[in-house]
């Protein structure tokens, strides 16, 4: 086979820590794959399994990855030989691989296993702070005391490691995208400077990263997927020596592979699509292009690259106080008032009491109303809705004073409103808050390597002298000028679309269903609307970016997530809503689109459908 009309098939079996064991079983068994890869890592797990190691120090890796993934499959994986990458190494890459082994052995299997090492910068800690390093995105000095430093490595030392025949590769924190990129850089022999192929393969690797997201599910139009999501099919990447791919699923399985489900997790949780920066790469995904060629087939094309920067970015999380939350329901009428008197009267009374004990009141707290539409600000249209959950989170530096907080719950059900209810997890256990310290650290000071039966070899960092300078400012594409009788319908009518965190920046990508509805969308979605409309959220401002070759925009909520993550006090700290409030956000479009034969006759009937 030429190298040209090769073709590696990379299934992707498991998107966060916590994924469906079926995952990595239904793409052994049913998805004729080269390559098994599994991302287990976020910014909050690093800190989980710092603490893991901490308590055992045989721990600190996503024991799932050995237990629930390999161990089972082991046999299978071997017989049909079948590669293995993933990022479930967390902390402590080597104790991964030292389980991995035994179970290997226990199974029977010789499977030669490789570690890449060289993300944990904790011993530089003190020499990032006296060189007077900062937080990347608020400038914030940075922590005392870090209970993880971890920089995003790149895909060259994984494709090493294959290159010497490792069978499964087990690195630390890697970016997600690099346990895809680094096999075919192994298979097709990439080199550093090949900047339009690297930017592909991270293409593939982001679009199957997060496992069933990019067949069908958390789907804008979920009625077209909904019978299937007991079966969902996991990711498959069919990647070509061009960098072209495409994304599939094992036959049989339920959910979709279209253009739309594809669409939605290209813009997931990418800031600026002309300069994403990764470590191996500035990628420009701003021109790809989506084709389906046949069912639940789509081609990506179109990635372009240019050099990457001299760092890497690095993620350390330490440790702010603790957190308490409570959640219990309200029924009947003016449960939305009721349930505000008694959110006020438990903080009152729980400041009281903790004053009263020596300690200083609540360092923030949070009050949602959840049924009252709370999420959409001033856009709720609830109204005398008349059953609802009260959700109470609180902050405080000290843990025995949430403890106060945590024991004035219950007493609200015989002292407060009438009809409290279905408190959720008894009474409150203080968790530690961990929150994200975000920097660039120089690739030259950081060495990464490899070990593999029994030798290391380091990886020297590709240091171009090309790198990229800065992008010139973005022209704004057709924005019509609304003359004309105008009528309004809110933007799912026009588009789909999917949202997510980057730390405490929440991300939403729209995309228009029709490419002669994005220039409407554009003229009422500009980053000072979307600001009102997100004002309940935002404390910063909105960016927004073209994204031309998928007929969409991307925007970039700063401070819109409460300090994101585990930090926040929210309901949704992450942003996994953003989208979905976003969709009834009001585009005004010329009033004989909805007259009968217009371009929007019947959208309410399917634009969803």
């Amino acid at each position: 086979m030429s190298e040209m009309s090769k073709i590696v098939r990379i299934g992707c079996g498991a998107g966060f820590w916590g994924d469906s064991p079926e995952g990595p079983a239904q793409l052994v068994r049913k998805g004729d794959i080269h390559y098994l890869v599994m991302d287990y890592l976020a910014e909050i797990t690093m800190s989980i399994l710092a603490r893991m190691k901490a308590k055992k120090p045989e721990l600190g890796y996503a024991t799932d990855f050995v237990t629930m993934a390999m161990k089972p499959l082991a046999k299978e994986i071997a017989a049909k030989k079948i590669r293995v990458v993933t990022n479930a190494g967390g902390v402590n890459p080597d104790a991964c691989r030292d389980a991995l082994l035994a179970a290997f052995k226990e199974a029977g299997v010789d499977l030669k296993v490789a570690v890449v090492r060289g993300d944990d910068l904790s011993d530089s800690a003190d020499t990032y702070r006296a060189a007077g390093t900062t937080e990347m995105f608020s400038g914030a000095a940075m922590p005392e005391k870090l209970a993880s430093v971890n920089a995003y490595l790149g895909a060259f030392p994984i494709a090493a490691a294959l290159d010497d025949g490792a069978d499964v590769v087990i690195t630390g924190r890697v970016v997600d995208s690099a346990v895809v990129l680094g096999p075919l850089i192994h298979e097709f022999g990439w080199k550093p400077g090949d900047y339009d192929l690297l930017s592909a393969g991270s293409l593939a690797g982001h679009v199957v990263e997060c496992g069933t997201q990019a067949t069908g599910g958390i789907f804008t139009d979920w009625r077209k997927v909904a019978d299937d999501w007991d079966d969902m099919g996991f990711p498959i990447a069919e990647c070509a020596a061009d960098g072209s791919f495409v994304i599939s699923k094992p036959e049989g399985t339920g959910g979709l592979v279209s253009t739309a489900t594809i669409a939605e997790q290209v813009v997931y949780e990418v800031g600026d699509p002309r300069r994403y920066i990764l470590p191996d790469v500035t990628a420009d995904w701003s021109a790809v292009r989506l084709e389906q060629v046949g069912p639940d087939r789509v081609k990506v094309s179109g990635a372009k690259g240019a050099a990457p920067t001299d760092s890497y970015k690095v993620s350390a999380t330490y440790a702010d106080g603790y957190r308490a939350q409570v959640t219990m329901m309200i029924a009947g009428r003016e449960a939305k008032e009721r349930a505000e008197a008694t959110a006020k009267a438990i903080l009152a009374r729980s400041e009281r009491l903790m004053r009263a004990a020596g300690f200083d009141g609540f360092a923030d707290s949070s009050v949602e109303i959840l049924g009252s539409e709370a999420n959409f600000g001033a856009q709720s249209r609830a109204g005398a809705t008349r059953e609802v959950v009260l959700k109470i989170a609180v902050r405080h530096a000290s843990k025995d004073a949430l403890g106060i907080f945590a024991k004035e719950i219950f007493p609200a059900a015989t002292a407060m409103a009438q009809s409290i209810t279905g408190f959720a997890g008894g009474r409150p256990e203080p968790q530690p808050i961990v929150r994200l310290f975000s920097f660039l650290a120089p690739k030259a000071d950081i060495r990464v390597a490899y070990e593999f039966d029994g030798k290391t070899r380091e990886i020297a960092p590709h240091l171009p002298n090309d790198v990229q300078g800065d992008v010139p400012p973005e022209a704004s594409g057709e924005i019509p000028s609304g003359g004309g009788k105008l009528a309004t319908v809110p933007l799912v009518a026009l588009a789909h679309g999917r949202s997510g965190d980057k730390g405490d920046i929440g991300n939403i990508g729209v995309l228009a269903r029709k490419a002669e509805y994005l220039p409407w969308i554009r003229r009422s979605a500009t980053p000072e609307a979307v600001g009102r409309y997100f004002a309940h959220f935002v404390k910063d401002k909105v960016e927004r970016f073209e994204w031309p070759g998928l007929n969409g925009l991307n925007f970039m909520l700063h401070e819109g997530l409460a300090g994101g993550g585990i930090a926040s006090l929210r309901h949704d700290p992450q942003g996994k809503a953003l989208a979905q409030i976003f969709m009834d956000f009001p585009v005004e479009v010329p009033a004989d689109w909805l007259a009968k034969g217009g371009a929007l006759d019947g959208w309410d009937k399917d634009a969803a459908a």
